[in-house]
This record gives C-alpha cells, structure tokens and sequence, in this order.
C-alpha cells in the first residue's frame, strides 16, 4: 500500500513541477518527462537481464552453504544469545528454531529462505501470545531484529555494483557490515529498554562485548590508514573474507558428503526464474523515479536538503544520496530503484553511488516487514514496534554516512568519466604525447596486440615504451561503439608521411584492458 502511493506521488508530483515549469518559460520539461519514461523501461529490462548471471552465481554458492549445514552451525553459535533475549518463549518452544535459521539466513543474504522462516516463527509465537491482536515481546524483538538488517554478505547490493561497472563491487562489504551492526546493536537496546531485559548479563554481554570489540577494532585499524591504503586494504579484506566464505561453504559440503557441484546447479537454477520476475517491479518504479527526475522535482527535493544541512555542515555531498535512505524503510523496491538512478546519475564509483549502496545494505524496509510479519498472524496492535524499528533505521543512516565518509572520503572530489570522455581524454594524451597521463587510463595489466593476435606488451609500461612513445603521429580521429555491455573505441592515427595507425580499445570501467593495432609489427 505504501509503494502504491510513492508511486503515484512521483507521477502527480511531477505533473504539477512541469506545470509550474512550463508556465515558467521551459518548453522542454514534458518532453524530457515522456523520453524518460522510454530511456528507464529499456534501463530496467537491461539491468534485470544483465543480473542473470551473478543471481545465478551467489544463489549457487548460498545453495552450497545451506546443503553444507552453514545455517545450523551458525544457529548453534547465537542460540545462548537469544535465550536472553526472547525469555517469554519456552527453552524447548519450535519457535526458538524457526528464529536463528531465519536469522542465520538473513545474515548470509539468504533472503528467499528468511522469509518463509520468519513467517513461521511469527506464527508459533502466536501460539504463545495471550493477546492475538497484539504484539508480544518476543515478537517485537524478533521483528525489530530484522528491520535493522544485520547482513554478513551483502549479496543484492553487490550484484548491483557489479552490473553498473563497479571497479570493486565489494569494496562496500565492510562499511555496510559496521552500518549494519550500529543498526541492530541501536534497534536491541531499545528494545531491551521497553522490555526491561538486562543487558548487563554476563552472557549479553559477552556477545554484545565480543561483536563490538571485533567492530572497534576494524575501524580502529582503518582510521589509522592513509586514504589510499584504506582503499587497497579494505578492499583487499572484503575480497578474502567473501572468498574465504565460498571456499569454507564448498569445504562443509565436501565434509557433509554433498554433491558440490550438483547443489551450486540448483540454487543457480533460481537465479534466471528471479531476474525475470522482477522486471516489471524494476519497469514500474525505475519509471516513476525518472519522471520524477525528469521534471526537475528530484533536484528540488535534494537541494532542499543540500540548504538544510548547509546550515549545520559545510560536507553536504552525502545529500545526494539521501533519497535512498528516505525510501529503504518504505519500500525495498523503492529505495533498489533510487540507487540504481544515483549510479546511473553520479557514477557506481562516486561517493554518492557507494554511500546509496551503503544505505540500501545498512538498513531494510520496516513497514513493509511489520505488514507482512504481523499482517500473517493478524497483529492490528503493534504497540512500540515501528518505533524501535525507525530508531534502528536512523542509526543506521546515520552510521553509513559517517563509515561512508571513512572510507570513501577520497572519492568526493574524483570524477566518473564516461566510456566517451575516457577515449577522447586518451586520445588528447597520445596526441601531445602526456605518456605519465596516458597511462592513468590504461589498466595495469593491459594486453597490447595486433590483428594477428601477435603481443608484444603484457603491460602499461610495455606498451608505452614499445609502441607510443614510437609513435609520430599528428592527426588523430576517434569513433566509439558499444555491444551489449562492451564498450570498443577506435582511434585513426597519422601523420604527414601519410603513415598511418589504426587501432582497437577496450574501454571497461574507466580504464583501457586491451588495444588492438590493426595492422602487423
């Protein structure tokens, strides 16, 4: 119901934004309006395809880890920690089973395995519940627990940054895991407050100690880098850490005598079934945020914001990406879609497309968990339920931007060039023979060949020293294409020797991979 009228918000809201626009003296704004409407529906249906193969990927490897029983190990290792916290509920009650493995499967990013789970859980502790129209502790707890979204993998906002070209897709893995915890950590004490549970027990915390100790220490370390080995290292730990999880999934599997390879088949069976279901969600709300956009009432929205916080702060970059936080605890696919708008505005690599994506991760949608959580069990009561929820909401906003400044910081100031701007930047360098420049736009491990896939360098330096800086040519001429996905630039070099070089780029996320001389060395 909530996304029925954001919906329908953003297209009345841009209607009467043109309007007053038009009047004003823009001519262009409905036709801007109606193009947009065509550019996000091919948008959408490309995003949706282009998911196919990572949904198919990480489901299968999330497949592996629950055959391999990663869930249950996981359930074991909290299941003192939510005795404490859920003492309304009986040490032998089912519902105590349904809640770790939902939780334990959130954790992981096993979203279609926590829902079912959740549901269950809710109704057994129906059963227990004295008052049917009202909601118990427990299962307050147990949903407030959820809206604040404690993720270990962030598998969805991954899969996204990667589709958009990301140079590290899971470069946001660690801040969206500290957001995360700030979140849970904010939305458990408060709680806890209403509920009156000690938190001061030795076994609370020693959980909660241990998780904050291990917390600390991560920031401790990274605010002690300089910007630049921040970047390398973080990035560098979220890629062990999400490795070292696929190979401990495949090596429980291998323990548990599961067919590893059959298992990965069936979760990746599910990934193309979901790219597909989506599509018309992705259509939907893509197309009302670009109307929205193209009228100009985002832009007034977000200036708004820009003024406001102004008057407090002189960092405002972090305003670009508010409108996801805004919407996370309304609609999921809502806030999915103004992130995907912010890469496609700001960049995926700008701080605003990695603070969006950190947002997306850091928190989840709270109405629409309290809907459908106590809607299944027939809860019209939910006391301080959406309450504590926001509250966790709010912490973890507010804990992305201050980790997204941390650890993204550097990135305010960078610019996101486009496939176009990349070939005609190296092209300018080539021509005035700015080698030091030049080689900012090719890839380290950059592959130099010719048409008969002869290589004479295997990187930038080789290829700088064997064929550029060889090179005499005067006259430059550029053209850019794109297939599918790729991105391939051609440059025509020559001089007044009529000596002429023809060759080849490929231009992937802001870099050169592979040139391509059309001729012979």
């Amino acid at each position: 119901m909530v996304l029925n009228y954001i919906w329908i918000g953003f297209f009345l809201i841009a209607l009467v934004v043109a309007i007053v626009k038009t009047i004003g003296g823009d001519m262009d704004v409905f036709s801007a309006i109606v193009n947009s409407t065509f550019d996000m529906a091919e948008t959408s249906f490309t995003i949706a395809i282009g998911l196919t193969g990572v949904l198919c990927l990480w489901l299968g490897i999330m497949k592996i880890g629950e055959d391999g029983g990663a869930i249950r190990i996981l359930s074991r290792l909290v299941g003192p920690f939510f005795n404490k916290l859920f003492p309304d509920l009986p040490e032998d009650h089912p519902a105590r089973g349904s809640m770790l493995m939902n939780f334990s499967a959130n954790m992981l990013g096993l979203d279609n395995a926590a829902t079912p789970m959740g549901l269950k859980a809710m109704n057994e502790m129906q059963t227990v519940n004295p008052d049917k129209d009202t909601a118990s502790n427990a299962q307050i707890m147990f949903l407030v627990l959820n809206t604040s979204g404690l993720t270990l993998i962030p598998v969805a906002v991954m899969n996204y940054r990667n589709l958009f070209g990301a140079e590290n897709p899971s470069d946001i893995f660690i801040p969206i895991l500290i957001s995360t915890f700030f979140a849970s950590l904010i939305g458990l004490i408060t709680v806890a407050i209403y509920q009156k549970i000690n938190l001061f027990d030795k076994v609370v915390l020693a959980y909660i100690g241990g998780l904050t100790l291990i917390i600390a220490g991560i920031l401790w370390y990274f605010t002690s880098l300089t910007p630049e080995d921040l970047a390398v290292q973080s990035s560098l730990f979220s890629s062990i850490v999400l490795y070292g999880l696929i190979c401990a999934f495949i090596i429980m599997a291998l323990v548990k005598k599961v067919n590893v390879y059959e298992s990965f088949i069936e979760g990746a069976k599910d990934g193309f079934g979901i790219a597909i279901k989506i599509i018309p969600y992705l259509v939907a709300i893509l197309v009302s945020i670009g109307v929205f956009r193209a009228s100009g009432a985002l832009d007034f929205l977000i200036e708004g914001f820009r003024w406001f916080f102004a008057l407090f702060t002189s960092s405002t970059e972090f305003v670009d990406a508010l409108p996801t936080a805004l919407l996370r605890p309304l609609s999921g696919t809502g806030s999915r879609g103004m992130m995907l708008d912010i890469f496609e505005t700001h960049g995926v690599d700008s701080f605003a497309g990695k603070l969006s994506a950190t947002l997306q991760g850091a928190t989840d949608t709270t109405f629409y968990i309290v809907a459908v959580y106590f809607g299944s069990v027939g809860i019209k009561k939910t006391r301080y339920a959406i309450k504590a929820g926001l509250i966790a909401d709010l912490a973890g906003i507010v804990s992305a931007i201050v980790i997204a400044y941390l650890f993204f910081g550097s990135t305010i100031n960078q610019t996101q060039l486009s496939p176009n701007e990349v070939l005609n930047d190296f092209q300018t360098h080539w021509q005035t023979r700015n080698f030091e420049q030049l080689s900012t736009y090719m890839s380290e491990d950059i592959v130099l060949y010719d048409q008969t896939y002869d290589t004479i360098a295997i990187n930038k330096e080789q290829a700088i020293t064997q064929f550029f800086k060889t090179d005499q040519s005067t006259q430059f001429k550029n053209s850019l294409i794109q297939e599918n996905d790729q991105y391939f630039g051609f440059i025509k070099a020559s001089n007044e020797t009529l000596d002429k070089k023809n060759v080849k780029l490929v231009i992937s996320k802001q870099k050169i991979t592979a040139i391509q001389y059309l001729g012979i060395f």
